[in-house]
């Protein structure tokens, strides 16, 4: 099992970039496929992108793609999400999520270990 704690987040204006991070304790970090999800307003949790165990691989949702970059860092056992060119669809929670196959799965149900989440908002 592994504890996972975001940071990072906050309100911002359309356009703004803003990185979140995400630690990890309790478990060897480098042995996670790791994701972030989020959740706006009054919607389900949705996939935002996935990095594999090394770092060599990442997938990300169409609505993010070649916007926002996903990485890792596995000798501080942290994760990062970049976020460039920001809309007001942007607005989640954020959530980082852990799990130990290898496969970067879109699937919330097949991680195990989550964060709180970090309130990202931002205005247009």
């Amino acid at each position: 099992q592994v504890q996972l704690v975001e940071s990072g987040g906050r309100l911002v204006q359309a356009g703004d970039s803003l990185r979140l991070s995400c630690a990890a304790s309790g478990s060897l970090f480098s042995k996670y496929t790791m994701a972030w999800f989020r959740q706006g307003p009054g919607k389900e949790r949705e996939f935002v992108a996935a990095i594999s165990w090394l770092g060599a691989s990442q997938n990300y949702a169409d609505s993010v793609k070649a916007r926002f970059i996903i990485s890792r860092d596995n000798a501080n056992s942290t994760m990062y999400l970049q976020m460039n060119s920001l809309t007001p669809e942007d607005t989640a929670v954020y959530y980082c999520a852990a799990r130990r196959g290898g496969r970067l799965s879109r699937n919330l149900g097949e991680y195990d270990d989550w964060g709180q989440g970090a309130q990202v908002t931002v205005s247009s």
